[in-house]
C-alpha cells in the first residue's frame, strides 16, 4: 500500500540553510535534521570531514504537508533537474519492488532498492518523464 508522497529537495551544500528558510518563509516545523556526520559508521563508506555538517535528511512539516530536503553528497553531482524529487513512501516489500519496476520502465535505475539504516527496502529511479522518485519502504511496526 501506498502510504503519502512528498517533494524532496536536493541541495548543493547548503542545506542547512535552505532549512532555515523554509522554515521561516513557509511557517514550517523541522520534525528532523539528520546530519551526514549522525549516521552510523561504515568503514567501507567513512564520511568524509567535509561532509559531517551537510544535511543527510531533513523533515519539515508544512501545513499537512511533508518536505524532505537533503545535501548532495561531496563529489556527486548536483544538477538543476534533478534537485526536486519525489519521495513515496510504501508499506510492504513486494509493493515497493512492483512500485519500483513499474516507474523504471522506460526509465533508469539511480540506486536499485536495497536495505539502508533507515529502511528495508530503498532506491532511485528516474522515470520515462525525467522525474525522479525516492522509494522508501516504511520499516514493520512491532
Amino acid at each position: 500500500m501506498i502510504l503519502s508522497i512528498n517533494p524532496y529537495l536536493v541541495t548543493n551544500g547548503n542545506g542547512q540553510e535552505a532549512v532555515k528558510f523554509y522554515e521561516n518563509a513557509l511557517d514550517a516545523k523541522v520534525e528532523m535534521l539528520q546530519t551526514f556526520g549522525e549516521m552510523p559508521e561504515n568503514p567501507e563508506h567513512p564520511v568524509p570531514a567535509e561532509a559531517k555538517d551537510l544535511v543527510l535528511h531533513a523533515h519539515l512539516k508544512v501545513g499537512n504537508t511533508d518536505l524532505m530536503i537533503s545535501d548532495t553528497f561531496p563529489g556527486q553531482s548536483h544538477e538543476i533537474g534533478s534537485h526536486l524529487t519525489i519521495a513515496i513512501h510504501i508499506q510492504g516489500a513486494e509493493k515497493a519492488e512492483e512500485v519500483f519496476a513499474k516507474l523504471q520502465d522506460g526509465g533508469q535505475v539511480i540506486m536499485p532498492l536495497q536495505e539502508t539504516f533507515w529502511s528495508p527496502l530503498y532506491g532511485q529511479v528516474q522515470d520515462k518523464f525525467g522525474v525522479q522518485w525516492q522509494v522508501s519502504t516504511a520499516a514493520c511496526q512491532q
